[in-house]
């Protein structure tokens, strides 16, 4: 995830988070919550729905220690006396889906998300180990990544085995356009993609407050990458176009309630500017390719100046990689492939 340059942060009604182990009501019946990460980006938003005699769960965080330990102070504090009906994962990343399974058997819950989450997390948790088959390595290394890089990038099978808690066998598929009721209240499901296939959210039309998980967040954009699986993908198309989609069948004034920083008011506002943002470092490639033909990892600069360590310039690199094929895939840029010189971009 990357910063994004805004003239001022959207506006947020609440001044401060959740404490661990705390909610906060965000709507009546609705509550906000947050999980430790391990991570630079040191948590994860979870929302808790009345569902009835009991609470529906939307994300969990990932499967560690004190994701666990914060769980069981929600358990014994604010949530007790109440049993958990059903888990809601919006996508597949750990932080969303890490939890689910020990939570679903704790308390014989349902889980429901989609038929993309369930199957990705499925995968690799099967097989954590084939992301390092020869022809996922030769496409970063092909791309110019260093062998180091490529190693780490190649062993996250490994580490999302250990975020995430074994899935139960059986899941309930939501899928865009459905409606879903929740203690009463009726839920749309709205699709988005670019940070996660079949990413869902949720939209309460008359209370008008909008579950976002990580397709609009306050202060950063969601990573957007192009994978080795899919290597000639357009997930930042993908993410434009779910953005601008977003802009059109929700209302201005909804309720962000994202899946990382402060819910916050300005959906259309801050659409706006994740779309513009990712147009600057569509042009800012472009103006290079225009110079002079570059690897993609050359490019990598450009987009991230900062020193990255290992596994940031894992996603960072992926995340490029996602901008060159947007460009690719418009006739902005092409390949030029020299005999006997690695392939390089360059403006059409």
């Amino acid at each position: 995830m990357t910063k994004s340059t805004t003239d001022a942060l959207p506006v947020s009604p609440f001044p401060a988070p959740p404490g661990v182990g705390e909610v906060i009501e965000v709507a009546a019946g609705v509550f906000w919550a947050r999980i430790p990460l391990p991570f630079r980006l040191d948590h994860v938003n979870i929302y808790i729905i009345e569902d009835g005699d009991g609470w529906a769960v939307v994300d969990t965080g990932i499967d560690s220690e004190d994701a666990r330990l914060a769980w069981a102070a929600l358990l014994n504090g604010p949530l007790a006396g109440r049993r958990l009906t059903r888990i809601i994962v919006t996508h597949m990343h750990p932080d969303h889906i890490g939890l689910a399974g020990w939570l679903i058997e704790r308390f014989d819950a349902q889980l429901l998300t989609s038929q993309t989450a369930y199957v990705e997390c499925l995968n690799l948790i099967l097989a954590p180990s084939r992301l390092q088959a020869p022809i996922y390595r030769d496409f970063y290394l092909g791309n110019g990544l260093d062998e180091a890089t490529t190693m780490l990038i190649s062993t996250r099978g490994h580490d999302y085995l250990r975020m995430v808690a074994p899935l139960p066998p059986t899941f309930d598929r939501l899928v865009a356009n459905d409606r879903l009721t929740i203690g009463g209240r009726v839920f749309e499901i709205l699709s988005g993609d670019g940070h996660a296939a079949e990413q869902l959210m949720l939209f309460n039309r008359e209370e008008n407050f909008f579950l976002a998980a990580d397709q609009v967040l306050a202060r950063i954009s969601p990573n957007v990458s192009v994978g080795a699986v899919s290597p000639r993908g357009d997930p930042l198309g993908l993410y434009l176009r779910s953005l601008r989609a977003l802009m059109i069948d929700l209302p201005a004034d909804s309720l962000v309630l994202p899946g990382h920083d402060l819910p916050f008011f300005g959906l259309h506002r801050r659409s706006a500017e994740l779309i513009a943002h990712h147009e600057a470092r569509c042009e800012t490639l472009l103006r290079a390719c225009r110079q002079k033909p570059h690897r993609p990892a050359e490019l990598l600069p450009l987009l991230f100046a900062s020193t990255l360590d290992s596994h940031q310039m894992g996603f960072a690199f992926t995340e490029l990689l996602a901008h060159i094929n947007y460009l690719l895939e418009r006739n902005a840029i092409e390949w030029l492939e020299p005999n006997g010189q690695p392939a390089r971009v360059t403006a059409a």
